[in-house]
């Protein structure tokens, strides 16, 4: 049975932002119930496992589905936080665009066209991913504290070991 009840109940043009796991899905609240999203052939409610596999598709279709067919089980809310940021287009013209690519197939890149690129570019006409933006200032973090405690170790060596391979020798010949 599907629940009726939200902590929020989505206005058209809104993002609805759906907490898979390791990564969210998003889509695009359109009214009486539906959304329309950016779908690989592994998104689907409960696909936790096969989900990481949308990292190979390049392609997707867009589809309009009932919200609680593509949220499932899976914890939801709406999200315009980047309503902050830019100005939201028309609502007619966000529903009438989302409406016009409903069973189109398109390129799909996890990192430059992913779900969450495609529904921020109806609502804003701006295409961005902040999940993608953060899980690269994640990596390049990580690996600037993998390159930070190199360098500090290999510093220390030169500073403290230096002298130890010549002490060691003169120790040898005595």
């Amino acid at each position: 049975m599907a629940p009726t009840l939200y902590d929020k109940k989505p206005e058209p043009g809104d993002l609805i932002e759906i907490f898979r796991g390791n990564y969210q899905h998003w889509a695009l609240y359109v009214g009486d119930g539906f959304v329309v999203h950016l779908a690989p052939p592994s998104e689907g409610p409960g696909t936790r496992a096969n989900s990481m596999m949308s990292v190979l598709s390049d392609r997707a279709k867009v589809k309009k589905e009932e919200i609680w067919d593509v949220v499932g089980h899976d914890q939801w809310c709406v999200n315009n936080q980047l309503d902050e940021k830019y100005q939201v287009r028309p609502i007619h013209e966000i529903l009438r665009e989302a409406q016009a690519y409903v069973d189109q197939e398109m390129p799909y890149c996890v990192f430059r066209g992913n779900c969450e690129h495609f529904v921020t570019d109806l609502r804003y006409g701006k295409a961005e991913s902040r999940q993608v933006r953060q899980a690269v200032e994640t990596v390049g973090m990580t690996a600037m504290v993998g390159f930070g405690v190199l360098a500090v170790a290999g510093i220390a060596a030169a500073i403290f070991g230096g002298g130890s391979k010549k002490k060691n020798e003169e120790e040898e010949y005595k």
